[in-house]
Parts: C-alpha cells; structure tokens; sequence
C-alpha cells in the first residue's frame, strides 16, 4: 500500500493578499500572568497523598502553581497559583476537582521595603 505524500495530506493554503492585516496576537507578550492564592483543606491525605496533589497543581494547564505551602498538622495547604484570570483558575479547579476555601487575587506585594503592585 502506498503513503500519500504530506503535501498530499495539507489542504491547499490560500494566497497572501497585499492588503491583508494581522491580528497583534503577542500584544501582552512579557506580561506575567496575575497571580492568586488559594487555600485548600486536605481531608486525610498523606504527604504522599499532599505531593501529587501539588505536582498536580504544578503540572499546570489553564492555571499553573508556582508555590505551594502545606501544614499537614492543620490539614491546610496554600497555593499561589499564575492564570489569565479569576475565573480561568476557578474553572482549572473545578475541572481538576480541586476544592478550595478561598481564593483572593494578589494585588501588593512587599520588594525592597515598599508596598508595591505585585507582578
């Protein structure tokens, strides 16, 4: 049986017009994505159990973890999370199936003893 050739397999691709203008796509390029902290309950997990759950919040997709803190004592964890908006990171954990107790967008942050808008 014979392959087709991959130019056989790429529909046609239309001519560039002259006039055409192109969307600025990278118009937040260098931008960080806002940052949120949330705080979950861990119900009778592990550190075991606690460690995938941060590698999974660490595995990222819509939302990314960048830190996580754990008192296993309490059964608290507290994650601070990158994503494009509020309401992105909401949808990411309830895909995820990820509870939380509160979830607040840092605004200001302390950098060489200032309060000053956190990036």
């Amino acid at each position: 049986m014979r392959m087709p050739e991959e130019s056989q397999l790429q529909p046609p691709r239309a001519e560039a017009s002259t006039s055409m203008e192109y969307l600025d796509t990278n118009s937040n390029a260098g931008v960080p994505m806002p940052r949120y902290l949330t705080q979950h309950t861990l119900a009778c997990l592990t550190r075991q159990g606690a460690e995938a759950l941060a590698q999974r919040m660490q595995a990222g997709g819509t939302a990314r973890a960048e830190r996580v803190l754990v008192n296993m004592l309490e059964g608290k964890m507290f994650v601070e999370f990158r994503a494009n908006s509020r309401e992105d990171l909401e949808g990411w954990l309830k895909t995820e199936g990820m509870h939380f107790d509160f979830l607040v967008r840092i605004e200001w942050e302390m950098r060489d003893e200032q309060l000053q808008i956190a990036e």
